[in-house]
């Protein structure tokens, strides 16, 4: 339960941004993602300069732009909903490529998909540079409720049990010539989400039942790991946010 955790966004690496405290990147992310979210949608050349702040990131952390654009594709339905709005908006229409296109609703589609696709960039980003359990001792460091942090910790650490249970299950399937073409296989399929929850209840109340006979309280033991963060490390994480500040308040006064 002590061992690095490590996740598929996550990409091993000794950048400066990877050495940086988790609690500290996730700050500035957060901070970064906000003033996205702040800044006027009118500011076109603002939402360019985020994403050259992004890039610049990215290369200091040597993270691949294939690895980030891969990733980011969990964006799609927010995107499929932003090419919506312009045709079911309401409001003065304008014809672009001979289609009429509500101009409010343009102005939501790329408020949508600038906004979004830089809060995903940075979370992706964020995730590729910092180990799954770095991330939840961070978000402890950061005062994020001691339950909370506990629901997080075992929801990862028990993830990948239920998805072996699940890849063991289909394979039982398939040994047995079962194979989901249609309709009249939803009944087998539904069985197997029944099973599946009921030997992942019994997972649980035996992994208590061990952790209570290890002397497990309701809390969880102090976290190990890096200890408070210094000046310098708060310095190069606040490179981000203030960047971003400063770009912010530019959007908003010219």
């Amino acid at each position: 339960m002590g061992a690095g955790h490590a996740h598929k966004l996550y990409r091993h690496g000794h950048s400066p941004v990877h050495a940086l405290p988790a609690h500290c990147k996730l700050a500035a992310v957060f901070c970064f993602v906000l003033l996205v979210v702040a800044t006027p949608r009118e500011a076109v050349w603002a939402f360019g300069a985020y994403a050259l702040l992004l890039a610049a990131v990215a290369a200091v952390s040597r993270v691949p732009p294939r690895h980030l654009l891969t990733r980011m594709a969990i964006e799609v339905p927010f995107v499929a909903f932003a090419v919506l709005l312009p045709f079911v908006a309401e409001g003065e229409r304008i014809t672009v490529w001979g289609l009429a296109l509500s101009e409010p609703g343009l102005w939501g589609a790329f408020n949508v998909l600038a906004k979004g696709t830089l809060g995903v960039g940075a979370s992706v980003l964020l995730a590729s540079t910092t180990r799954l359990d770095e991330l939840l001792l961070g978000l402890a460091r950061l005062r994020m409720p001691p339950l909370l942090c506990q629901i997080a910790t075992f929801m990862v650490r028990y993830a990948d049990v239920i998805s072996e249970e699940m890849r063991r299950m289909r394979t039982a399937r398939l040994s047995r010539g079962f194979e989901a073409r249609g309709p009249r296989h939803w009944g087998v399929l539904a069985k197997s989400a029944g099973s599946l929850f009921i030997r992942s209840y019994e997972r649980g109340e035996r992994v208590h039942l061990a952790m209570l006979s290890r002397g497990y309280t309701g809390t969880m033991p102090p976290a190990l790991g890096d200890g408070p963060a210094g000046r310098a490390q708060w310095a190069r994480s606040a490179a981000l946010p203030l960047t971003a500040l400063a770009i912010c308040l530019l959007g908003w006064t010219l």
